[in-house]
């Protein structure tokens, strides 16, 4: 994470906001928005919000509309950062939601993408999924 500002503007999280619909793939519930046909993909990882983020889901449509098939995996596991919850403060939710675990959980994701026949995938990460795109380049990203 950036530093505290990324805490500061929280957003309302909603599951039915944005063109796309829910649906599961590599065992995890994903945000999908675009046509199956393509044979290019883009990941978008969260930041510490998670895939309910509604700007998040509006840039999703907005790749999509470009022509790829876009997928918002919930890398956080339903469990997205809660600034009101102070029984978890960011310093103890981060230990729980660690990069490398986000890796971890994406690559059944990258698989799935692979099974529906997408040649090519990309990814894009905010804040915490940026993190997770920086562990991703020096253990599995170039095997993609």
């Amino acid at each position: 994470m950036s530093g505290p500002q990324c805490c500061e503007n929280p957003p309302t999280l909603s599951s039915s906001i944005g063109a796309g619909h829910i649906d599961e793939l590599g065992g995890l519930k994903c945000y999908i928005s675009g046509t199956s046909d393509s044979k290019l993909a883009v990941i978008l990882c969260s930041d510490v919000f998670g895939y309910e983020a509604p700007n998040l889901r509006k840039l999703a449509d907005k790749v999509a509309a470009a022509g790829f098939y876009t997928v918002v995996p919930d890398l956080l596991n339903g469990d997205p950062y809660n600034p009101e919850n102070v029984e978890k403060p960011v310093t103890k939710w981060i230990k729980e939601h660690e990069p490398d675990q986000g890796f971890e959980i994406a690559k059944p994701v990258i698989g799935a993408l692979k099974t529906k026949g997408i040649e090519k995938i990309g990814a894009a990460g905010f804040c915490w999924g940026g993190e997770i795109l920086f562990v991703m380049n020096f253990k599995w990203f170039d095997q993609l």
